[in-house]
């Protein structure tokens, strides 16, 4: 139905797959004025990016950082 001009969605989500969905458009609301981002550029992403990469490596640094800052 999107495709064919018949539809439109309004998601909110933190969801690093949601957002790479072809054809999504991604605002952000971080900062004014709100501004359309690629979903790569999204603090979602990075995150989700870096712990697919090396999760093990990751949480470790993770809570290495929450330890500090205790």
């Amino acid at each position: 139905m999107g495709r064919a001009g018949h539809a439109q969605f309004i998601v909110a989500t933190h969801s690093p797959i949601l957002m790479s969905c072809p054809g999504a458009v991604i605002l952000s609301f971080d900062h004014a004025p709100i501004r359309k981002v690629r979903h790569e550029e999204t603090e979602h992403y990075r995150v989700f990016r870096e712990f697919m990469s090396d999760p093990t490596g990751f949480l470790a640094r993770e809570m290495e950082i929450r330890g500090a800052d205790s």
